[in-house]
């Protein structure tokens, strides 16, 4: 597919100073490929699967923010290998923007080209940062939530907010935030200040964050557009560099040219570790109301969940005995 057929439209040169935009992630979806490669009889990335339903996980998270953010405001930032599973979906993202980078430079790359490419449209921007793996019930509490929450960072910019659920077990898979000291309200609740990140922790150590009433992190970020390409600078300046560089070339076909220059020799970074992490700047966390959240990051966990949840997709009754056949490709 050519970069004509993945730019579907140009959306328009002022939206509106200071709109809700999302930038929604394609991941490559390592760890599930045994499941999809049951599923489709392929490998390619979990999100353009549809795991739980008639639609792909892609679809979903689109849909689940499309009460708050019309398509013309929705960023897919994707790799350009995987342009092609996006014919399924590209009916209903007709009017959204498709970012296909040419080279897979971590988490870090993918936010900030989505923060730098909404920023050069509308300064006044605030970014609402979604995964598009996850399996989150109750979707009109979590949107909810997260107005609330875009509310909030609008009025005070200077505020990076993640969304943090709370846990139902002490889960060694997934990252843990501990909250500080509360700094603000919202209709929906508190918002405190993140005092620590443990990632993927022991068994021991999940059971004493679960007991301490640490969250889940989620993954999704609240934040204005101009913050995060500051925190960018900041943490990660070569990678913020070259793609703060490609604002001369959007919209102009010298894009792709441009795109594929600033990738060449960008370094491979994590957004967590390397930003959220190390940002000096203020980063809050708001708790989740009563969503059921998941990331679907592994064959185990997504039968698991399915069940506990009583979801029986076509597909649930055709797997391998014992489920777990499906072994994880990559940790």
């Amino acid at each position: 597919m050519t970069d004509a057929r993945v730019r579907q439209s140009k959306p328009p040169a002022h939206p509106g100073e200071g709109s809700l935009w999302a930038i929604v992630l394609g991941g490559q979806g390592v760890r599930l490929r045994a499941l999809v490669r049951h599923v489709c009889g392929d490998e390619r990335p979990k999100q353009y699967v549809p795991l739980l339903g008639s639609s792909s996980l892609l679809q979903q998270t689109i849909d689940r923010l499309s009460p708050l953010i019309p398509a013309e405001r929705t960023v897919l930032v994707t790799m350009r290998s995987q342009v092609a599973y996006l014919s399924g979906v590209l009916g209903e993202l007709r009017h959204s923007q498709v970012l296909a980078q040419p080279d897979d430079r971590g988490t870090a790359a993918a936010i900030l080209l989505g923060a730098h490419w909404v920023l050069a449209r509308d300064p006044g921007a605030t970014l609402i940062v979604a995964p598009s793996d996850h399996l989150i019930l109750d979707e009109a509490l979590f949107v909810r939530h997260v107005a609330a929450v875009g509310r909030f960072v609008r009025e005070h910019p200077e505020w990076m907010t993640l969304l943090g659920a709370r846990p139902t077990e002490p889960e060694c898979e997934y990252g843990w935030i501990e909250p500080g000291p509360r700094v603000a309200w919202t209709v929906d609740g508190p918002l405190h200040r993140v005092f620590r990140f443990f990632e993927k922790p022991s068994p021991e150590h999940a059971s004493s964050l679960f007991a301490n009433g640490c969250l889940w992190n989620t993954f999704v970020l609240v934040a204005a557009a101009r913050t995060l390409v500051a925190a960018g600078e900041e943490c990660v300046p070569e990678v913020a560099d070259r793609l703060g560089r490609l604002a001369t070339f959007f919209g102009t076909a010298d894009e792709p040219w441009a795109m594929r220059q600033a990738y060449a020799l960008a370094p491979r970074a994590n957004f967590s570790r390397s930003v959220l992490e190390r940002c000096p700047r203020a980063l809050a966390v708001s708790t989740l109301p009563a969503v059921t959240w998941c990331d679907l990051g592994s064959p185990g966990r997504v039968v698991k969940t399915l069940t506990r949840l009583g979801i029986s997709p076509p597909w649930l009754s055709s797997l391998p005995h014992p489920p777990l056949t499906l072994a994880d490709d990559a940790r």
